[in-house]
């Protein structure tokens, strides 16, 4: 499955209706979050079970600030509802692998 665009407007729905969601909040003008799109991309093409949604911070301000994003990029998961992991930084594709694992048993 594609990433999906994640918003305040479809944020909640999203969360309540999927047993786990990952979210990276990223900006255009920020080139670690140009590197790390790929891998996040990759991975929800791999991962169809899962959902991949991608913030936008300079287009969601709002949702940015909501969930308290200090850096970007900044990957969220969220399982069952809560949120199982946050950490700003771009993550490897075997390390985004291994967290997908360990979040997904």
């Amino acid at each position: 499955m594609a990433t999906q665009v994640i918003t305040s407007q479809n944020l909640e729905e999203t969360i309540k209706n999927n047993h786990i969601v990952l979210i990276d909040f990223w900006a255009t003008w920020c080139p670690p979050c140009r590197a790390f799109g790929p891998i996040f991309e990759k991975a929800s093409e791999a991962h169809a079970d899962m959902v991949f949604g991608k913030v936008d911070i300079d287009q969601s301000k709002d949702l940015a600030m909501q969930m308290q994003i200090q850096a970007v990029p900044t990957l969220m998961v969220v399982k069952d509802g809560a949120v199982v992991y946050k950490q700003a930084g771009a993550l490897r594709g075997s390390d985004l692998e291994d967290l997908i694992s360990k979040v997904g048993a």
